[in-house]
């Protein structure tokens, strides 16, 4: 089983992003498979998508709900999806988290409108080379 592969079966995972001076900010977060990388969906001015526009650079550990991680981090670089790719996202992420998933994105929608919340797709970083 790949990193990918036990990252995306878990039910939280934690995602970490990086403030200008490097300081951490990690936050746990609903996460589904998307092709070769995860995706993930947050408010579209929240603090992570801001850092992610300033530096993609991330990791991503699983994680209780509470963000208590159980495993670990693995380096990757995320981006910010566009509107066809955030709706994919939505319906990848109402497909895993079935009618609690439904219910968030909906209630989600109905607060924010449908630009107030943007897909993340993360892709993890390969071995480093000379390592398998």
């Amino acid at each position: 089983m790949t990193d990918l592969d036990r990252l995306a079966a878990e039910k939280y995972v934690l995602l970490t992003t990086f403030r200008k001076d490097g300081r951490a900010v990690s936050t746990p977060v609903w996460a589904v498979r998307d092709g070769d990388a995860l995706a993930v969906w947050t408010v579209s001015d929240s603090g992570k998508v801001k850092r992610i526009r300033r530096d993609g650079r991330v990791t991503v550990a699983p994680c209780d709900v509470r963000g208590r991680p159980h495993g670990e981090a693995v380096p990757a670089h995320a981006t910010i999806s566009d509107q066809e790719s955030t709706r994919r996202i939505r319906g990848l992420l109402k497909h895993k988290y079935r009618l609690i998933g439904r219910l968030s994105l909906l209630g989600s929608r109905l607060r924010r409108g449908e630009g107030g919340t943007v897909g993340l797709r993360i892709v993890l970083d390969g071995p480093a080379p000379g390592h398998d």
